[in-house]
């Protein structure tokens, strides 16, 4: 809920705290900024010009479809492993419940398997999709989410958060840094080269670049220190709407190919992919 998480958020234009009104719909810090809770439950703190907007309501809801069918549940319970490895349920601690905050959460599909493996912590799932936060606002009872651009400074206070989360998504390393606690870790999902391969071949999608890894050490090495790496690799049998679905969820939807549905209908049904992803565990330097 909002309410669980407004003590961490802060202004985005002058990075002060906010208080609530006294019916939850308004945001308002000592300034006199104000920001609307949208009636999904959400808050949008994203302000001023942005060249992007995030995924489409299209993409958001293909999503949505593909990860509630358990597609990726290699994924999903690799990263909950991950984060019970770093955190245990707040039940058994005393102070202030854990945050986990999700950057470029997307439907908080992700952040809910994490909460729901970690009674009594807080979960606050952020994203520049309008689409996604209304989605991610309704994903679990303890999360509450944010509309922002996590390339910018984020709408969230120094060093509260214990776990921050990173699948498939944008990665700010100065950012993440100054808003996780000492020892906090960061926990990213990355593709690898043959991550859906066999779909990206048949069908010339995008794929995986082969530096990847490069640009990924570039944007975290200076604020993180690698703790620990594991790959997720299995075959995954799609069916020909699954296969749509994914294409649909990802970001070769930005660039459809009129020959796309005549290709993937040669293709057997259902036809094997392979998932295909690294895990790896950063604490902040």
């Amino acid at each position: 809920m909002l309410a669980d998480v407004l003590p961490y958020l802060r202004c985005p234009v002058c990075h002060g705290p906010f208080v609530a009104d006294d019916a939850g719909r308004t945001l308002r810090c000592a300034a006199g900024h104000s920001f609307d809770v949208a009636r999904h439950g959400h808050v949008d703190l994203l302000t001023g010009r942005v060249p992007h907007t995030g995924d489409t309501a299209q993409m958001i809801a293909a999503r949505d479809e593909f990860l509630r069918a358990g597609h990726f549940a290699a994924i999903t319970s690799g990263l909950v492993r991950a984060a019970t490895t770093q955190l245990h349920p707040a039940g058994s601690m005393t102070g202030p419940a854990p945050l986990v905050i999700d950057a470029g959460a997307g439907t908080g599909f992700h952040l809910a398997a994490v909460l729901d493996a970690l009674p009594g912590t807080a979960g606050l799932a952020l994203d520049i999709s309008k689409a996604a936060v209304r989605r991610a606002a309704r994903a679990h009872p303890a999360a509450a989410a944010v509309r922002c651009d996590t390339w910018r400074r984020l709408p969230v206070a120094d060093g509260c958060a214990d776990l921050l989360l990173n699948v498939f998504a944008p990665r700010n390393g100065a950012e993440f840094a100054r808003v996780l606690r000492p020892g906090g870790k960061l926990l990213v999902v990355t593709p690898l080269p043959e991550h859906l391969g066999e779909l990206v071949r048949a069908l010339g999608l995008l794929g995986v670049d082969p530096a990847k890894e490069d640009r990924l050490a570039a944007t975290l090495d200076e604020h993180f220190t690698e703790v620990s790496r594991r790959t997720v690799r299995e075959p995954l049998p799609l069916t020909h709407r699954d296969a749509d679905t994914v294409i649909r969820m990802g970001p070769s939807a930005w660039h459809t190919d009129p020959a796309g549905p005549a290709a993937l209908a040669a293709l057997p049904d259902p036809v094997e992919v392979t998932v295909a992803v690294r895990l790896t565990t950063y604490q902040v330097r």
